[in-house]
C-alpha cells in the first residue's frame, strides 16, 4: 500500500511537457499596389519583425503565440505586407516556475516556427512573388537578451525613484 502511494506520488510530480495543438491563429496578406507592383523590376527590401506572446488558459496549459511581419517595399511603397500568427496550446506540468518562463519563451517558440515559416513562405508564393525564407531564429538569445532590456529598465527606475 506505501509502494502504491509512494509511485502516485512520483506520478504526480514528474514533468510533462506535451503539445496539444499547434494552428495558425491568424494569417493576413496585404498588396497595397497591385497590380502595378508586379511591373517593378527593382529588387524589393524586406523587413521582418516577430513577437511571441504566452498566456495561461487553464492549469498545466499553455497558449503560446508568435507573430512574424514581413513588409517589402521598393523605396516608400509597400509590395507586400504579410503576417502570420502562429499559435499552439502546450501542456506543461509539474515544471518548476524558475523553467516555466523558459520553456514558454524559448522551446515552445522553437516548435512553432517552422509552422510560422512555411505558412508565410506560402503565402508569399501564392500571391505571385518569389519565396520569402525566413533564417533560424535563436528565441533563447533574444529571450536572455529581453531578460537584460528589463534587468536594465529596472535599475535604471529603481536609480530614478532614489
Amino acid at each position: 500500500m506505501a509502494e502504491e502511494n509512494q509511485t502516485a506520488a512520483q506520478e504526480q510530480q514528474e514533468a510533462v511537457f506535451g503539445i496539444e495543438k499547434v494552428y495558425v491563429k491568424d494569417m493576413s496578406l496585404e498588396i497595397p499596389n497591385a497590380p502595378e507592383v508586379f511591373l517593378q523590376r527593382e529588387t524589393p527590401q524586406v523587413g521582418i519583425e516577430l513577437s511571441n506572446s504566452a498566456k495561461k488558459l487553464e492549469e498545466g496549459l499553455f497558449d503560446v503565440t508568435i507573430t512574424v511581419t514581413v513588409t517589402s517595399k521598393i523605396e516608400d511603397k509597400t509590395v507586400f505586407l504579410v503576417e502570420v500568427a502562429q499559435a499552439g496550446i502546450f501542456q506543461a506540468r509539474n515544471i518548476p516556475e524558475e523553467n516555466l518562463e523558459g520553456l514558454l519563451a524559448v522551446t515552445c517558440p522553437n516548435i512553432l516556427f517552422p509552422y510560422a515559416r512555411e505558412a508565410v513562405s506560402d503565402l508569399v508564393v501564392r500571391a505571385g512573388f518569389p519565396p520569402v525564407l525566413l533564417n533560424p531564429i535563436n528565441f533563447e538569445a533574444l529571450y536572455l537578451q529581453q531578460k537584460q532590456q528589463q534587468a536594465a529598465a529596472a535599475e535604471a527606475q529603481g536609480a530614478s525613484t532614489h
